[in-house]
């Protein structure tokens, strides 16, 4: 290698943004170095791999790169097969093939390979397999460790053992890899016997087996595999808070983040971000404002990915201030799930006008509009009845953007119409769909039906939910609610009677609340300990009191009507959110905000206990339910009773 090309190399190694790379690219065609194949190869490996977000890039410097040679097109096959288009590396390939003085190497088929694992797509998978041979490329190691991990991704168990016992040497990478793949086939047995008869084993091994069974959600196999562990690395713990993160195990998540930094290891990006989602799904406000100091103090702030998971802690907590905060703190470009988790954050809160702010501020910024961003738009328009603005952005999307709808924006336009009472505008929008209309786009019909108590409309609605998912628990709820309200007690019956006789078990509501650290988890109706009792007994008392100061009578319309009046209030007081909110006057300092998480909508009658204890009490309280954000203050909620 000449002194100009090694400063050349010096040079594109220091480009870390795409405005440095076209000075670079700039400069060789001023020097006339553009020709130099060494040169203009490590420019394309450096947009396609290095640098993030420069695809787009390459391939126009490959576009008018003339004669490309393999190095060059396998660079291009590489990135594209790890881009969200992974079918275009096949083609690029295809191409390659076509030309008579280039001939695929074992880069070419195993950057091919990945594509059709990330695709899922067997039979590309199988012809290439067939190309392999014909290439005399299957005895080669890098090669039959691809096949392994493509047949694994697509779940053919047989067929990566195949590969793997025809070959005539195996490393320890390609025993990882056949482990993987029985991973991915749900054979967790044959990974445990493949694993026991390795003769030599790396940490990354012990690693593979911790990821197999969290993602299987085997927790504690996974838990004992750790406990056995004789050497633990960063791997090892982000795969742990992670996996227990996904499966919804928070109290695990925050104790093995405790005992890693008890053990003297640095969080990493990974460890970090796990962590902080368990936060934001737990609504651990404490425990996620004691991380963002870690963060800080530890110099972290500046990896983005901490930053996108902290403004999303923030959110889900209820702490929007801190999450615009951390948003205007970020360090260089946001990306577009910055700004998508922001405008998610406010959409949440039912700020529709601040994320129509946001989303005009995003496009200014040159950052281009995903599809998530749009269901974030057209959540926000729902939520506070935004309902013009909510059809232009629908009609931007695809006339401006030229995104095609997905079944989830479809979706956000029926919830659209749906919960300012258009009824009628929501069922005619689903008739005309341009795709047939889902379980969750009728269900979602449903639950306008209810807010709104159209019973004829709900029946029809039924009709097609039995016709698509006859067995799901919520839509008989909602239907028997919606009669009930109106009520049609013999419906409600028969609609019960018609649970009972299937065996459809409604799903149990719980809330959970963080006190000290700590996150407690109610369930109305489930056996009484020493934190239930203490609960059912603050509820009492703060019930007697909104009866004498506030002439609070509990809102019953839905509870069956054969019970006498009396338990019909005591059902609907000793709903899961009003025991999390109640242990939290009795436990919380006096004037902290007190911040709940429930699984399902928040009731009415729940709705009204709010916003006289926020008033009685001089408390604000957030909920977040499963639908949105509400903050009660002085009486009165943030959703303005519109949820």
């Amino acid at each position: 290698m000449s002194t100009s090309h090694a400063l050349y190399l010096s040079l594109l190694n220091s480009c870390k943004n795409l405005t440095s790379l076209h000075q670079f690219h700039a400069n060789l065609l001023k020097t006339g170095l553009h020709a130099d194949p060494l040169l203009i190869g490590k420019l394309l490996l450096h947009s396609t791999i290095t640098l993030s977000g420069s695809l787009h890039y390459a391939l126009t410097l490959f576009r008018h790169t003339p004669n490309p040679d393999v190095f060059m097109y396998n660079t291009i096959i590489r990135g594209l097969a790890e881009s969200d288009s992974p079918h275009k590396s096949i083609a690029k390939f295809i191409e390659m093939k076509k030309i008579p003085s280039l001939s695929p190497d074992s880069f070419s088929f195993a950057f091919c390979l990945k594509a059709a694992a990330n695709l899922r797509s067997l039979r590309d998978g199988v012809q290439l397999h067939c190309q392999v041979w014909k290439h005399g490329m299957n005895t080669h190691l890098y090669v039959e460790t691809t096949l392994i991990s493509m047949y694994g991704e697509c779940e053919c168990v047989c067929e990566a053992m195949k590969v793997f016992d025809e070959m005539p040497d195996r490393n320890v990478v390609a025993w990882n890899a056949v482990i993987t793949a029985c991973f991915r086939g749900g054979d967790l047995k044959e990974a445990r016997e493949l694993f026991d008869l390795m003769e030599f084993r790396d940490l990354t091994s012990w690693n593979v087996m911790l990821a197999g069974f969290v993602k299987s959600g085997e927790l504690e196999m996974a838990r004992g595999m750790f406990v056995e562990m004789a050497e633990k690395d960063d791997v090892s713990w982000s795969t742990m808070i992670v996996g227990f993160a996904h499966n919804g195990c928070f109290d695990e998540v925050f104790g093995y983040f405790r005992e890693l930094l008890r053990e003297g290891i640095r969080p990493n990006e990974v460890s970090l971000t796990g962590v902080l989602s368990a936060c934001a799904q737990a609504g651990a406000f404490d425990f996620g404002t004691i991380l963002h100091g870690f963060v800080e103090k530890a110099g972290l702030s500046w990896i983005l990915s901490v930053n996108n998971a902290l403004l999303d802690a923030y959110s889900k907590c209820g702490n929007l201030g801190m999450a615009k905060l951390v948003f205007k703190r970020m360090p260089g470009e946001k990306s577009i799930v910055s700004w998508t988790s922001m405008m998610a954050g406010l959409a949440m809160h039912g700020l529709g006008e601040e994320v129509i702010k946001l989303f005009h501020e995003m496009e200014e910024s040159g950052t281009r509009p995903d599809e998530l961003t749009f269901i974030m738009i057209l959540y926000a328009c729902s939520h506070a009845g935004l309902v013009d603005l909510g059809c232009e952005f629908f009609k931007k999307m695809r006339d401006v953007y030229n995104i095609k709808p997905a079944i989830e924006h479809y979706g956000c336009m029926v919830d659209l119409y749906g919960r300012c009472g258009q009824l009628q505008k929501a069922y005619e929008f689903v008739s005309q769909m341009p795709v047939p209309p889902n379980d969750i786009i009728w269900r979602t019909l449903l639950g306008a039906c209810s807010i709104h108590g159209n019973v004829k409309l709900a029946e029809l609605v039924k009709g097609k939910l039995l016709e698509l998912d006859p067995n799901n628990s919520s839509d008989l709820v909602l239907l028997s609610n919606i009669y009930a309200v109106a009520g049609k007690w013999k419906n409600v019956d028969d609609v019960r009677r018609s649970m009972s006789d299937q065996r459809i078990k409604k799903t149990p509501g719980w809330s959970m609340i963080e006190v000290d650290k700590i996150m407690y988890k109610f369930v109305a109706g489930t056996k009484q300990d020493k934190i239930t009792e203490e609960a059912y007994e603050k509820l009492k008392e703060i019930i007697s009191r909104l009866r004498v100061e506030r002439n609070y009578v509990p809102e019953v319309g839905s509870v069956l009507h054969d019970i006498e009046e009396e338990e019909k209030e005591d059902s609907v007081s000793m709903h899961s959110e009003k025991l999390a909110i109640a242990f939290g006057i009795a436990r919380l300092c006096k004037g902290k905000t007190i911040r709940i998480v429930k699984n399902l909508r928040v009731c009415k009658d729940c709705h009204t206990v709010m916003k006289l204890i926020s008033q009685v009490y001089n408390l604000e309280i957030v909920v977040r339910d499963r639908s949105r954000f509400h903050s009660f203050r002085n009486g009165s909620c943030s959703c303005r009773d519109y949820w």
